[in-house]
């Protein structure tokens, strides 16, 4: 069973709406995992795992198009994005860290997040 606060976004959501998910996990943070296929993101999980998992349960994503970061609503936009997460460790589709090693993957990331959050 999944948190009920996880939410699966597909339609953007407000900046507020984004605060309110931080406020209510981790104060100044929130988790994201990303699925950079189908430009759809999960939110408000304690762990990216989780956040991951409901995204490959209920829409299908696969794991090679998943990546997990933080954001922090409070920064400017140019340095809310922490792409730091144990899901991203995928030696069999070249990152072999918690960090998104690839510049192109942080750009399909970051593009699917800037997309999904109005400003």
């Amino acid at each position: 069973m999944y948190s009920p606060d996880i939410k699966i976004i597909k339609e953007p959501i407000g900046k507020d709406e984004l605060l309110r998910f931080a406020e209510s996990t981790f104060g100044d943070m929130a988790k994201i995992v990303v699925d950079v296929e189908q430009k759809i993101m999960a939110i408000g999980a304690e762990l990216h795992a989780e956040a991951e998992s409901l995204l490959m349960e209920r829409e299908g994503s696969k794991r090679k198009d998943t990546w997990g970061l933080n954001i922090y609503p409070g920064k400017p936009t140019e340095e809310w994005l922490e792409f730091d997460s144990m899901v991203n460790i995928k030696p069999a589709h070249g990152n072999r860290s918690r960090k998104i090693e690839s510049e192109e993957a942080r750009s399909k990331v970051a593009a699917v997040v800037n997309g999904l959050i109005k400003i």
